[in-house]
C-alpha cells in the first residue's frame, strides 16, 4: 500500500528560508513526491529549484507541463504558472490569479486533493495574509494531513494563523520537526479512499486552467455577494468552506478575504493617483484660462477661472495627503519580501 505520498507544501513571505529548511531534511530515498508553491512575481527569474537542490538531497525542478510525477522529486511552481497535480503527471496552467498571485497555493493543494485525495499532505509555511487556507482544507476535506509551520517561529504568521483558525490541522510544528514527520506519513500505508470529489471542488480546480466549460457554465458556488471582482469588474460569489468565506468571479479570480482588501486598497490607490492626475491637469487648465482671460481684460471670466484653479488645488492636496498618510501601510508587502528573498538567495547560488 502506498503512504501519504504527494507532499504539497505552500510559503510566501519568509517561504524561501522555511522550505529551504524543509527540503534540507527530506532524505533521497523519501517515497513521496513534494511540490512547493511560492509567491514570485511573474517576470522574475525564479532560482528556487537550484537553491533546494543545492542545500537538500532530492533533485528539483520547474517541471514542464505533462511531466511524470516521480517519488523523491521536487517540482516547484515556476513564475506566471499555477503548478496542478493530476492523476499520474504535472498540469501547468496560465489561469486567473487566485489571491493576487500566480502561480497560487490554493490552486495545487485543491488539485492534490481531488487528484489524490487522502494519499496528500499539505504544509503551510511563512507568508502573509491568508493563501492555502482554502486549498487546505480541501485537503482535509478527502482525508488528506494538514501540517502547519509554528506561527511563533515563522517569520510572517498570516498564512500559518489563518490555517490554524480555520483548519482542523493535525500537526503544528517548527520546520526542524516538519521534515522527519512527512517521513513518517510517507511510509505510513494510506487505506483506500474511495470518497468522490464535489462538484465545487472539481469545478474549481478546472477554473483554475481556464477550462472552456467551467468559464462558461452558468454555475457558480456560492451565493452572488454585492462585491465586485478587482481584476476584471465582474460579480464576485461568496463562497463557505466551513466557517472559511472566499469570493471567486465568473472568470475564475479567486480571493480570500485578507486578499480581497489588499486587492480593493491598491484598486482605491490607484483611483486616487488618477484622481489627482485629473485634479492637476485641470487645475493647470484653469490657471491658463485665468491668465488669458486676465490678458484680455476679461476680468469677471479671470477671477472664475482663478477660482476654480484654487477649489481644484485644494481637492488634489486632500487626496495628496491621503497617500502620504498611506505611504507607509504594508498591506502589499508580501509579494516584494519573497521577491527579496529569493534574489538575495539566488547571489549564494551563483
Amino acid at each position: 500500500m502506498l503512504g501519504h505520498d504527494i507532499i504539497v507544501i505552500g510559503a510566501s513571505a519568509g517561504g524561501v528560508e522555511a522550505a529551504t529548511q524543509l527540503v534540507r531534511s527530506l532524505p533521497a530515498d523519501i517515497p513521496a513526491a513534494v511540490f512547493v508553491v511560492i509567491h514570485i512575481a511573474a517576470h522574475s527569474k525564479s532560482v528556487l529549484p537550484q537553491i533546494f537542490q543545492r542545500r537538500g538531497h532530492l533533485p528539483a525542478t520547474h517541471p514542464k507541463d505533462g511531466e511524470d510525477i516521480l517519488h523523491g522529486h521536487i517540482y516547484v511552481a515556476p513564475p506566471d504558472f499555477h503548478l496542478l497535480i493530476k492523476p499520474g503527471y504535472v498540469n501547468l496552467a496560465h489561469g486567473p490569479k487566485e489571491n493576487r498571485h500566480r502561480p497560487a497555493v490554493d490552486p495545487l493543494f485543491r488539485s492534490a486533493a481531488q487528484a489524490y485525495t487522502n494519499r496528500v499532505v499539505g504544509v503551510i509555511l511563512s507568508g502573509s495574509l491568508d493563501d492555502g487556507t482554502a486549498g487546505l482544507l480541501a485537503v482535509k476535506k478527502v482525508g488528506g494531513i494538514a501540517i502547519v509551520q509554528d506561527p511563533e517561529e515563522a517569520l510572517y504568521d498570516g498564512m500559518p494563523g489563518s490555517a490554524i483558525e480555520n483548519v482542523q490541522v493535525d500537526y503544528v510544528l517548527p520546520i526542524a520537526e516538519i521534515g522527519e514527520k512527512l517521513v513518517t506519513l510517507a511510509h505510513e500505508p494510506v487505506e483506500t479512499n474511495n470518497n468522490s470529489v464535489d462538484s465545487q471542488l472539481a469545478m474549481e480546480t478546472d477554473m483554475a486552467e481556464l477550462d472552456s466549460e467551467a468559464v462558461q457554465s452558468l454555475e457558480r458556488p456560492g451565493k452572488e455577494s454585492p462585491y465586485s471582482c478587482p481584476e476584471c469588474g465582474g460579480v464576485l460569489w461568496e463562497i463557505k468552506n466551513s466557517n472559511f468565506l472566499r469570493f471567486r468571479c465568473r472568470t475564475g479570480h479567486a480571493f480570500s478575504p485578507d486578499s480581497l482588501f489588499a486587492e480593493q486598497s491598491d484598486a482605491l490607490e490607484q483611483a486616487l493617483w488618477v484622481a489627482l492626475r485629473a485634479l492637476k491637469e485641470q487645475s493647470g487648465l484653469s490657471k491658463k484660462l485665468a491668465q488669458r482671460a486676465k490678458a484680455q481684460n476679461h476680468s469677471i471670466t479671470a477671477k472664475r477661472f482663478a477660482e476654480r484653479a484654487q477649489e481644484t488645488d485644494a481637492k488634489a492636496d486632500l487626496i495628496r495627503q491621503v497617500l502620504l498618510r498611506s505611504k507607509n501601510e504594508t498591506i502589499n508587502t508580501e509579494h516584494t519580501d519573497a521577491n527579496v528573498e529569493d534574489n538575495d538567495l539566488e547571489t549564494d547560488v551563483g
